[in-house]
């Protein structure tokens, strides 16, 4: 494994990158997992992460698993290592805002799905006879379900740009 020409160098732009990476939603040990594997451009075995980190293999399993899910992180195969190997994505930009962006979409799209069950239900009850309350519900609620559509398809043609 590779040590860091400069130590403290290389701390400092671990701390600082990985509260950036942290606004995408990553915890503080995906974050610093990520920089890690970024920082040094070569493939690592969970024992070598675990060991640079100062972290269990079950917790850099699991991270690793997340970042991958995330298409963050790829295994990859090396010649001779029997162990499994994984190294950053270094497309960073483009990795980071579609991980996120899907993030952003799944979450609108269940809140959306959330909204229109209620939005059912309160349909239902105007059924029954309107109410000037119920009815100032109901439009605030079209409008809320409105709002989350807008939001869906301004991340969707982010996605496509």
């Amino acid at each position: 494994m590779k040590e860091p020409q400069n130590e403290n160098v290389t701390s400092e732009i671990m701390m600082e990158f990985s509260k950036t990476l942290e606004m995408f939603d990553l915890t503080p040990l995906e974050a610093r997992l990520f920089v890690y594997l970024y920082l040094y451009e070569e493939p690592f075995t969970l024992d070598e992460m675990s060991e640079a980190l100062g972290k269990s293999k079950t917790s850099m399993s699991t991270n690793v698993r997340t970042l991958s899910d995330l298409n963050l992180v790829t295994r990859v195969w090396k010649k001779g290592v029997r162990k499994d190997l994984y190294q950053a994505n270094t497309q960073l930009f483009k990795s980071f805002m579609n991980s996120y962006i899907n993030k952003w979409i799944d979450a609108t799209i269940h809140q959306k799905d959330a909204l229109e069950e209620t939005n059912n239900s309160v349909e239902r009850e105007l059924s029954k006879g309107e109410t000037p309350e119920l009815q100032q519900i109901s439009q605030k609620l079209q409008d809320i379900i409105f709002f989350h559509t807008q939001v869906e398809l301004l991340f969707r043609q982010m996605k496509q740009d």
